[in-house]
């Protein structure tokens, strides 16, 4: 790894038992670089803890205002790599700093807006900032971790969007109770201006090798049949557990008898799970990465089925919740980091088109687990969807673990 691209360690290291552990404490910039994502995603999954006040502010339906929902997560889809690739040539400091920039006007036009149009497009506009954000920051941790810290590196960074889900969104609710719906938004303005400032105290300068940079070598990366697999993982781990989770609640409420003011408590176990499975899983991810990954889909299937099976438990249930944080999501960074080496010398591609992955199985996960409501499995439907989903996922893990000890067998 060397003048601010991510390079890829020899073949022979990806499954490295022996390899040596990185660094005790990761560099400063990483923690800032976390903060990041906290952020965003906080103003990814606010909207839906605001979604009646916000309705009933500006005269519009619930399921219409959802669509500040379903509009970010088409404008990450599409944003990461778009941005990724406009921005290539620019330093990855400017890039951070131009996305934080973005993103805070972004919100300063939602706070003050009150046509609903004019909302979409500013989120939609916040959404492509956020996917240059993400893309670039992990390259960015990696780079600065160096090559035998990136997972525990993009670990943490990804922990930063977990703790979102346990922070972030819950006290973005509760302030908006309070000070309006707009509220919320002006504090991740002024936190993201802010986090410019941060990024600009922290983040390194590029190396002479960013100047050689071109699109042409940053497309080099679809050519590679493993980073493919890696990206069928991202969206098939991500839409099994986010099929389930996006309608966790009926199922909590109408399967397994559980009060409708303990579903939050339930969410936020949910949270924590995720939190500490990214943890986990990004520092296991550098010694052991496929260990990492079909675990976890494994575990994954397992918790769904389960989950399937003993919706109408409440103790049981409320317990696989949290479990499926744990495994459903721990994996993520460990994708991150094999899309990125996979990738070799495209490593800012590989990283958005992991983000797009990302978005892309849980906006379709999600959708087909919608459908299932109105079907005879009812709110079972939507694990009964993750569970096959995630089941996928051990197609393309296994191929990527098949393929690594070939190649190591045939370096031997």
């Amino acid at each position: 790894m060397r003048g601010g691209t991510v390079q890829a360690p020899a073949d022979v290291r990806t499954e490295p038992a022996e390899q040596a552990s990185g660094p005790s404490r990761l560099p400063l910039v990483v923690h800032i670089l976390a903060l990041g994502t906290f952020l965003m995603g906080t103003t990814e999954f606010v909207v839906a803890g605001l979604l009646p006040e916000i309705a009933g502010d500006l005269n519009v339906s619930v399921a219409r205002t959802g669509l500040m929902i379903t509009v970010f997560a088409v404008g990450m889809i599409i944003g990461a790599p778009l941005m990724a690739m406009l921005t290539l040539r620019l330093p990855k400091r400017l890039t951070l700093m131009l996305a934080l920039g973005v993103f805070a006007v972004g919100h300063v036009i939602v706070a003050l807006g009150s046509d609903f149009t004019v909302l979409l497009a500013a989120r939609f506009l916040t959404a492509i900032a956020t996917g240059a954000f993400w893309a670039v920051a992990n390259v960015a941790a990696a780079t600065a971790a160096g090559p035998a810290a990136g997972s525990r590196a993009l670990g943490l960074v990804g922990a930063g969007a977990m703790l979102a889900n346990v922070v972030g969104v819950p006290l973005g609710a509760f302030a908006g109770q309070l000070m309006g719906w707009r509220g919320p938004f002006w504090a991740l303005a002024a936190l993201s201006a802010a986090a410019i400032v941060l990024i600009a105290r922290t983040v390194a300068h590029d190396g002479p090798s960013q100047q050689t940079v071109s699109v042409r070598s940053e497309l080099t990366a679809l050519r590679s049949g493993r980073v493919w697999l890696v990206l069928a993982a991202c969206a098939t781990t991500t839409g099994g557990v986010l099929a389930a989770y996006s309608y966790i609640a009926p199922l909590l409420t109408d399967r397994s008898g559980i009060a409708s003011g303990i579903v939050p408590l339930v969410l936020v176990g949910f949270g924590l799970g995720a939190l500490a499975g990214s943890l986990v899983g990004g520092r296991l991810g550098d010694r052991r990465p496929h260990t990492v990954t079909i675990v976890a889909a494994a575990g994954s299937t397992l918790l769904l089925l389960a989950i399937s099976l003993l919706a109408g438990y409440a103790v049981p249930t409320i317990i696989l919740v949290t479990l499926l944080g744990f495994f459903g999501l721990g994996a993520n960074p460990v994708l991150m980091a094999l899309a990125v080496r996979f990738a070799k010398q495209a490593p800012v591609l590989a990283s958005a088109l992991t983000v797009s992955a990302f978005n892309l199985g849980t906006a379709i996960g999600s959708w087909i687990a919608g459908r299932t409501l109105d079907s005879s499995l009812g709110t079972t439907g939507p694990a009964v969807v993750g569970t096959v989903i995630a089941a996928l996922t051990l197609i393309p893990t296994l191929a990527i673990a098949f393929l690594q000890r070939r190649r190591t067998g045939a370096a031997a």
